[in-house]
């Protein structure tokens, strides 16, 4: 059963305040072995999700790593959800219960580490793995406690969620104001213990407060000085973290799915880049003196904006409710939620001397519109080599080339391989039709991502497209208070 959430990720599947469960999946044959394991932590804006989702069935990336030699054992851990596992305000910050959703995977990770051993796991090659959300929550342990190493994990994987997360990370007055809010509106303003109060609430009403539009939004972590002991940003530029390897990437058109629209003008995106929404965590206010930096650099053309012109054939008119400007807002947005941020940390990983392996996703499957080209989250079902498409309609290969599961079977193969040897080359890709470029690490003079795409498999590029914006974004990571 999936923790509480708000969203259509839990539409189809029970529900329960009782529901930090593990779910470990190991191959036949293997009970006495000592095997790497894969732990996956889901995604879902920390509000949604579960590892019941069908789309986060582990069978098929173990099933592939015993048919590539390389077998691992896999665990998906689950967390508390919105303000159930991020509540936040003063008086949750006085009790220490801030980011309880983040401690809930921690603890995962002390099970895991005391107990795969008994179901044939070795929990010193443990890779934590995720996606958004998940993604991010695997950076937030490696930077877990200010950096410290707990030797929970050997590796870590973030697709579409870097280190440095999207933040804000210290919307106070915003978490204050619902804070009080939800208090006044559940009746326990007068109570001498607010907090206690809440708690004390039939499910039923907590949940149908929740559900209200000033409160069904975004609950996420924040600096609590402990587990997340400061701006990521700071943590990074100074080290702060576990040097693990790495596999860190995004797909191409990451902010079709994340931005504003309709968008019509440079004038009108100027107006989202100088508002605040509590809604959208991602969308911070910035001065206007960045705002007139950054729109040179994201012009509205095709040859800027996201979905690209090479994947389109040229300059077209997006139809509403995207707008006009919407290839321009889309390729901001994207870089700012979440290129940019992934970029800024294998270029640290790079400078630390570390091992990552960078990619970018090019692969547009089906049921994916033309206006949202490789939109977020359409890499997962590839990785997962989730061949049939449980979860999705239609399924993402649904009349679609057998170049597609070539594809699936190279990424979900790397991947394995990365977990059983901390090197996504070390396997043959035995009885696949499909040649693979090797992938390179990502290091200062050669800055180059893993492009996968179904139609040439996959080749190496130059890490530096629409490096000046990208690069004011990172240059400017505390104004977005990340």
């Amino acid at each position: 059963q999936e923790c509480i959430g708000y969203g259509s990720d839990q539409d189809g599947y029970l529900q329960s305040e009782d529901c930090l469960y593990l779910n470990v999946i190991r191959p036949h044959g293997y009970e006495n072995a000592s095997l790497p394991v894969l732990v996956w932590i889901h995604g879902g804006g920390f509000r949604a999700g579960g590892t019941p989702d069908v789309r986060y069935n582990l069978t098929f990336i173990v099933e592939n790593s015993v048919r590539i030699g390389k077998p691992i054992l896999a665990v998906g851990i689950a967390y508390r959800l919105g303000p159930f596992g991020f509540f936040n305000g003063d008086d949750v910050a006085a009790e220490g219960a801030l980011n309880l959703g983040l401690k809930d995977q921690r603890l995962g990770l002390h099970w895991v580490h005391e107990n795969i051993g008994g179901f044939g796991g070795d929990p010193q090659r443990v890779t934590i793995y995720g996606q958004s959300a998940g993604s991010e929550s695997v950076g937030y342990h490696i930077r877990a406690f200010n950096g410290r190493d707990d030797r929970l994990f050997r590796a870590g994987i973030m697709e579409s969620g870097p280190v440095i997360p999207q933040g804000p990370l210290n919307l106070t007055d915003a978490y204050q104001s619902r804070y009080d809010g939800m208090v006044a509106e559940a009746g326990c303003s007068d109570s001498p213990k607010k907090l206690d109060c809440l708690r004390a609430l039939p499910f039923t009403v907590l949940n149908n407060i929740l559900n209200t539009s000033a409160y069904d939004v975004d609950w996420e972590p924040t600096v609590d000085g402990d587990l997340v002991a400061r701006f990521p940003s700071q943590q990074v530029a100074d080290g702060a973290f576990v040097a693990v390897p790495i596999i860190a990437g995004t797909t191409s058109d990451e902010g079709t799915t994340q931005c504003p629209s309709p968008v019509n003008s440079t004038a009108e995106l100027r107006g989202w880049m100088q508002s605040t929404s509590t809604n959208s965590s991602y969308q911070l206010a910035i001065p206007e003196s960045l705002i007139d930096q950054l729109l040179p650099l994201y012009p509205n053309t095709t040859d800027f904006g996201i979905p690209s012109s090479e994947e389109l054939g040229g300059d077209v008119k997006f139809p509403q409710p995207y707008g006009r400007a919407f290839r321009q807002t889309a390729a901001y947005f994207g870089d700012q939620v979440f290129i940019a941020s992934r970029r800024r940390t294998c270029e640290v990983w790079a400078a630390h001397n570390l091992t990552a392996y960078c990619y970018r996703f090019n692969t547009k499957p089906s049921g994916e519109t033309w206006e949202e080209g490789v939109a977020h989250f359409t890499d997962l079902a590839f990785i997962f080599n989730n061949l049939a498409g449980y979860g999705y309609d239609p399924s993402p290969f649904a009349n679609k080339s057998e170049s597609y599961i070539e594809l699936s079977y190279l990424m979900a193969g790397s991947w394995a391989s990365f977990v059983s040897d901390l090197d996504p080359n070390a396997w043959s890709g035995r009885g696949r039709n499909a040649t693979r470029t090797d992938w390179p690490r990502y290091t200062v003079s050669q800055p180059r991502n893993l492009v996968w795409d179904a139609n040439v498999t996959t080749y190496a590029e130059p890490d530096t497209w629409r490096s000046e914006g990208i690069a004011l974004i990172n240059e400017n990571a505390r104004l977005y208070q990340r």
